[in-house]
């Protein structure tokens, strides 16, 4: 990704409290059940958000080790047993450690890459805010992030595909992007910009 791009401080708080409210909503039925992630089960989603919390919470902190170092894609994640508590609480301290004025400046490690803290907080927000959909349309919930949590992921997600367009390198961050009329809701053309369909559900 484009690691120049620049935003100014944000907070975090609203999409990952909006990813928090989605856990109370999932049954056990639902776990073995597909999600827009063809790799991943809801419970393998599960398990995706409860190690990216950790890693971007600590990536801010700028406590670097296992946690920020380890690729994303290194082993089929595997939620917490106590993942009904433990997301919405590590939802919580993300959104905390990036409030620290310190956490934007320098930089920092996740997923085992050097980014400035400023495009760790984007893609830590980018990666609550889409992974918060496709569970949301897995288990058949509602989904509104907020406006300034939308803006910030369509333009670093914009910027992904212009560049891919103009150099070699991915269609994007999730896969190449689909295309959307300019009059699309936000949220759809975040979606869309992730590689996923904004219509996507279970089965369909």
């Amino acid at each position: 990704m484009d690691t120049n791009f620049k935003t100014a401080p944000f907070d975090l708080g609203p999409v990952c409290r909006t990813v928090a409210g989605l856990v109370g909503g999932i049954s056990e039925e639902q776990l073995t059940g597909p999600t827009p992630c063809p790799a991943y089960t809801v419970r393998e989603l599960l398990g995706h958000l409860a190690g990216l919390t950790v890693a971007f919470r600590d990536a801010a902190r700028k406590e670097l080790g296992p946690t920020t170092d380890t690729p994303p894609d290194d082993a089929l994640p595997v939620p917490p047993d106590d993942w009904r508590e433990a997301l919405p609480r590590q939802l919580d301290e993300m959104a905390e450690a990036w409030r620290s004025p310190g956490a934007w400046q320098g930089g920092t490690r996740v997923g085992g890459v050097e980014l400035p803290g400023e495009v760790t907080a984007v893609v830590g927000l980018n990666e609550v805010l889409v992974h918060g959909w496709d569970l949301a349309r897995s288990t058949g919930q509602e989904y509104a992030p907020d406006e300034t949590g939308l803006r910030v992921s369509y333009a670093m997600l914009a910027a992904a595909a212009a560049s891919a367009q103009s150099g070699p390198g991915p269609d994007g961050l999730f896969g190449p992007p689909v295309e959307l009329p300019g009059d699309a809701p936000l949220l759809d053309r975040v979606i869309g910009l992730s590689g996923r369909r904004p219509d996507w559900r279970p089965g369909a």
